[in-house]
């Protein structure tokens, strides 16, 4: 089995950074629910806050790393523009090597770019953002935090939201993927 550069780069992208992000959210999500001052002793509190720490800033490292691949390393071959050689309104072999194109010149394709691809360039870029927020809020407040289930439950919001937004990002890049794929 081999891959091509680009494939190797889009499962960098999509199936290793992509997937650390989603379960990370568990983690986190569990860990932020769980931090309850009647559930926990003092070392219990300072154990959870200690991995909270580390892993909602290693969940936004990895949303910053997975959105960043996928904006200027792996978007940049889909969007790749044919020569003037090749007709751009026709689906063929030879434009299926430029997908955004081919997409566009398909009847019933053309709608994966317009929405889904519209959805993964501009609006998983909230994904970070929110991971961010959240990791700054655990830095922020700390052990804190079992006493303000107000901010708690604002991370998890954050964190929620977060989630739903790379979800649906990585949704769309499957599928986009799947009817065409960068080689």
């Amino acid at each position: 089995m081999s891959f091509t550069e680009r494939e190797l780069w889009a499962i960098i992208h999509g199936l290793g950074l992509g997937t650390l992000f989603l379960l990370a959210f568990a983690g986190g999500l569990a860990g932020l629910y769980s931090l309850k001052e009647r559930l926990l002793t003092p070392d219990g509190v300072a154990e959870r806050t200690l991995r909270l720490k580390v892993g909602s800033m290693g969940m936004a490292i990895v949303a910053w790393l997975t959105v960043i691949s996928g904006t200027f390393i792996v978007y940049p071959w889909y969007r790749a523009a044919p020569g003037d050689v090749i007709d751009r309104a026709v689906q063929s072999e030879e434009l299926a090597a430029y997908p955004r194109y081919w997409l566009l010149a398909g009847e019933g394709t053309a709608e994966w770019h317009r929405f889904g691809m519209e959805w993964k360039e501009h609006v998983a870029w909230i994904a970070p953002l929110l991971a961010t927020a959240v990791a700054f809020a655990v830095l922020y407040y700390g052990a804190t935090l079992v006493r303000r289930g107000d901010v708690r439950r604002g991370a998890i919001v954050f964190f929620t939201l977060a989630f739903v937004a790379a979800g649906v990002a990585g949704m769309f890049g499957a599928f986009i993927t799947k009817v065409a794929p960068i080689y």
